[in-house]
C-alpha cells in the first residue's frame, strides 16, 4: 500500500457530471457492463455526455435498447448502444468479446449482484464469485488486445467495502464444503475484484493498459440490493445512520467510477482501490472504509488470476 494516496478535489458528493466537466472523450470506445441501470447506467451516461462511444453490456436486450436511447445525448458527438452480456453464461461472454473488433479506451466492470440465494451456473460455480469475478474476468482478458490497441486503455474494477468482510475462499470457492452464507460469498467475489485490478495492473503496464478498483459507495436507488430483503437480515453499515460508509445518489455513486475511467487527475495510474474520489488507506478495524490488506496482497493476486484462468479452461464456450 503506498504512502502516498493520490487525492483529487472531489469527494463522495462529487457526480460524475461534476467529475468529467470540461472532459472531450469524442473519438473514444467505451463498454459499460450493467449499463442498464443504477451507477452503471449513469456511468454510460457521463461518459457519453463527454462525447464516447459507450457500449452497454446488459442481460435483457429491451431494457437495454430503451436504456441506450433515453441516455444517449441530445446532441454532440456521445452515443450508447446496448449489446447482451449475461457475464453468468461464459457463451455470452465469449459472444461479446468475438464481436468486438475496434481499439476500446474505457471499460468499466460495474455489472453485480449482492446476497443473493445459493444459485449455480451451468458449470457448478457460485452464482455471486461467477458474476461478480469470473465473468468479467473473461471479458477484461478476451478483450485485452483491443485494449492494447488503444494505447492508453483504463479498466476499472467496480468493488464494494463488502471486500472487508472476507477473503477468497481458495480451498472452497464454490461453497461446495463450506455452508453457503451469501454475505461471505458476496465479499469474496468484491475481494477478488480488487485481486484482478492488482495483478491486471501488474500484467498489462508495458501494454498502457491501467486498471484500478474502487468503492462507489452505498447507492440509494439501485436494484443491487433486492436480494437483501429487510434490513435487519444485513450488516449494520447498510442503515441509513451509519457513519462508517458514504451515503449516495446514482449520480455520485458513478463518480469515482468515471474519475478512473476518464479523468486527467488518475493518468498513468494502477493497480490503486479509491473511494468518495480519491484513493483509499489501509482498512481499520470496526470502520468500513479502505482497502483491506487480502486484496492488496500480491501472492493472492497472483494465485486468483491463475485459479480464474482454471475455473474457464473447464468452461469452453459451446455454439
Amino acid at each position: 500500500m503506498t504512502e502516498n494516496l493520490i487525492t483529487t478535489p472531489f469527494g463522495a458528493q462529487t457526480t460524475a457530471a461534476e467529475v468529467l466537466d470540461g472532459i472531450d472523450l469524442s473519438g473514444r470506445r467505451a463498454v459499460v457492463t450493467g449499463g442498464a441501470s443504477g451507477i452503471g447506467r449513469e456511468t454510460a451516461r457521463a461518459l457519453a455526455a463527454a462525447g464516447a462511444e459507450v457500449t452497454i453490456g446488459v442481460r435483457d436486450p429491451a431494457a437495454g435498447a430503451q436504456a441506450a436511447e433515453e441516455i444517449t445525448p441530445a446532441s454532440g458527438p456521445g452515443t450508447v448502444c446496448a449489446a447482451m452480456l449475461d457475464l453468468a453464461d461464459q457463451t455470452s461472454v465469449h459472444a461479446f468479446v468475438e464481436a468486438w473488433q475496434r481499439p476500446l479506451h474505457i471499460l468499466v466492470l460495474n455489472a453485480g449482484v449482492m446476497a443473493s440465494p445459493l444459485e449455480r451456473t451451468r458449470e457448478g460455480w457460485e452464482m455471486q464469485f461467477a458474476t461478480n469475478h469470473l465473468g468479467h474476468f473473461a471479458l477484461a482478458t478476451g478483450l485485452h488486445s483491443a485494449l492494447a490497441a488503444a494505447q492508453g486503455a483504463r479498466v476499472v474494477s467496480v468493488s464494494s467495502v463488502g471486500h472487508v468482510n472476507g477473503d477468497v475462499l481458495f480451498d472452497d470457492i464454490n461453497f461446495q464444503r463450506h455452508t453457503y452464507e451469501p454475505w461471505a460469498a458476496y465479499s469474496q467475489s468484491k475481494t477478488a475484484n480488487v485481486l484482478f485490478a492488482v495483478e491486471a495492473a501488474r500484467r498489462w503496464a508495458s501494454d498502457l493498459i491501467a486498471v484500478n478498483a474502487l468503492n462507489p459507495g452505498r447507492i440509494t436507488g439501485t436494484r443491487l440490493g433486492r436480494h437483501i430483503g429487510d434490513i435487519s437480515n444485513s450488516p449494520a453499515s447498510f442503515e441509513a445512520t451509519s457513519t462508517d460508509v458514504s451515503w449516495k445518489d446514482i449520480e455520485q455513486g458513478a463518480a469515482t467510477s468515471v474519475l478512473l475511467a476518464a479523468s486527467s487527475l488518475v493518468e498513468g495510474v494502477t493497480g490503486r482501490y479509491f473511494e468518495d474520489c480519491n484513493e483509499a488507506g489501509p482498512h481499520r478495524p470496526g470502520v468500513r472504509r479502505g482497502v483491506a490488506a487480502h486484496a492488496m496482497d500480491r501472492q493472492s493476486a497472483a494465485r486468483l488470476w491463475q485459479t480464474s484462468l482454471d475455473m474457464l479452461a473447464t468452461a469452453a464456450p459451446t455454439a
